[in-house]
């Protein structure tokens, strides 16, 4: 008897179903065919071992299993439930009228019980759109996809519970999850707070028009002067994620297994911070089966890349493309998967290998050339995708002890997503461009007018203190992200001003 049950592949952060078809005859072999992997083929022990422990019989037959589409690599543990529901319908052991109206995943321990899965949110995302009525999977599972409304989502622990409740004889309450509650109860939840800063005045202005413009940062600074600190409050005044972000941003980490077994929606923005010694592949995605990398995990938040020039000059290089297209796609001999990488980078270093170049207090004693040399680990093309460079200089003692209130991160966050909705508007018809930072040459000249005085300042500016020529840009953009704070339609002088002293590498005397 030829039984057909439905499973679903993902790939990239897209979910693709599955057509498995099972069919018990006369012979004696079991088989499985349409790309499996070996541990799909390994799944016949586990299998056999699960049915006999509820007292089931695997058929002593000849068992064809047909995953299809057959030239879809099928990969992982995960589809165990599926065919192991498949047989028992096949061989009259259950019920199987109810088995085309789910998608069903699940890995089989040997005694039936069922593990978690990854990548369960676009799987449940496409089988609402492809009209299934429910999606049956591990209880441990069932939160995560139950934030796709209009989809039954039915948790079981074991075989036994999911062949009863086909057979229609256990009756399983569909998991719900009010996502819009939980989003608005948790939303922009964080533990670090810029209040708890004291002093940095000047860092935490320019962390502002970062987040306000989407601005790229790097920190420059001995040990010590607050640089991670910093930047670890920065998610505290990016303006909240959006539904449809965080359903995004949750999809990726579904697929990379990073949300745990109680998780649901992510209602913050994701702050990820590699070590320097992370591998090109982990940082921007890929692998055997195509995992997305630390940059798709920080997709609609931060990337902190603490101590830039210690990181591999290769890793370095291949986020360049990311940095400009805003996703990642891994190729491969038979497919390409996008992974989206909208994240705002944020890079600290110190100013020389002792830490103490152009320090106030501390003589700095690295011999000559060994300064330029440490600062040419960071390439001219890397540098040109970061719009601002902050000089950090350490807290004075008075500054530390002083019981003066610091600004808090939500008083930030009101003047930047107030910044946020005018380039909202200005950019309405441009589908790919949300902030200042993401706008492309020509419209810099359309966009970031100025005057003559405001000319005349950026010339002699980038003449005396030998800016290059990839600065000007950069300096335009960040000066209308500081109008848009300033709730200012032109660019004026002191917007220009503030913005040509965010370019401390680009001067003489730091990087060549």
């Amino acid at each position: 008897m030829l039984i057909k049950t439905f499973g679903s592949a993902v790939q990239g952060v897209n979910a693709y179903t599955i057509t498995v078809e099972v069919n018990v005859g006369a012979g004696a072999k079991y088989y499985v065919v349409g790309l499996p992997d070996n541990a799909i083929k390994e799944g016949e022990q586990r299998i056999d071992s699960a049915l006999k422990h509820y007292g089931f019989r695997m058929p002593r037959q000849k068992v064809v299993v047909n995953m299809a589409p057959a030239d879809i690599r099928k990969e992982g543990s995960a589809y165990d439930l599926t065919i192991a529901l498949g047989i028992l319908a096949s061989s009259g052991q259950m019920e199987a009228s109810r088995l085309s109206d789910y998608i069903i995943m699940g890995e089989l321990s040997l005694d039936g019980l069922l593990r978690p899965l990854k990548g369960v949110l676009p799987i449940a995302i496409q089988a609402r759109k492809e009209g299934f009525k429910g999606f049956i999977l591990p209880e441990h599972n069932a939160r995560e996809a139950a934030i796709v409304n209009n989809l039954d989502v039915i948790g079981v622990a074991n075989l036994q519970e999911a062949v009863e409740f086909l057979d229609g004889k256990r009756h399983i309450e569909p998991t719900i999850v009010n996502t819009r509650e939980i989003f608005d109860n948790s939303a922009d939840r964080y533990t670090a707070d810029f209040a708890d800063v004291q002093g940095q005045e000047n860092i935490k202005r320019a962390l502002e028009i970062a987040a306000a413009g989407g601005h790229n940062v790097i920190m420059i600074g001995p040990p010590g002067a607050g640089k991670t600190m910093l930047a670890k409050r920065l998610p505290s005044i990016l303006p909240p994620l959006s539904l449809f972000e965080a359903l995004e941003t949750t999809k990726i980490h579904s697929v990379a297994g990073k949300l745990g077994t109680a998780a649901s929606l992510l209602s913050t923005r994701p702050f990820r911070s590699p070590h320097h010694t992370i591998s090109d592949v982990a940082l921007v995605g890929g692998g055997g089966v195509p995992q997305p990398g630390e940059i798709s995990l920080s997709h609609n938040g931060v990337l902190f890349l603490d101590e830039l020039p210690e990181f591999k000059r290769t890793v370095l290089e291949v986020m360049r493309q990311p940095l400009e297209e805003r996703r990642v796609t891994i190729s491969r001999a038979k497919t390409s998967i996008d992974f989206p990488a909208n994240f705002m980078l944020i890079a600290s270093m110190n100013p020389c290998p002792c830490g103490y170049y152009n320090h106030p207090d501390k003589e700095c004693v690295c011999g000559p050339g060994i300064v330029q040399r440490y600062l040419n680990k960071v390439s001219g093309p890397l540098l040109d995708r970061i719009d601002l460079h902050v000089e950090v200089t350490p807290v004075t003692f008075d500054q530390m002890t002083s019981t003066r209130k610091a600004e808090e991160s939500s008083t930030i966050r009101e003047r930047v997503v107030t910044a946020r909705e005018v380039q909202r508007d200005r950019f309405e018809g441009f589908d790919s461009i949300h902030s200042n930072a993401m706008m492309p040459s020509q419209m810099v000249k359309e966009i970031c007018q100025i005057n003559e005085a405001g000319r005349a300042l950026l010339k002699t500016a980038m003449e005396r203190l030998g800016l290059s020529a990839r600065a000007y840009d950069r300096i335009l953009k960040v000066s209308r992200t500081i109008a848009d704070l300033a709730k200012s339609n032109e660019i004026k002088i002191e917007h220009l001003a503030e913005a040509i002293q965010y370019r401390s590498l680009d001067r003489e005397g730091w990087a060549g």
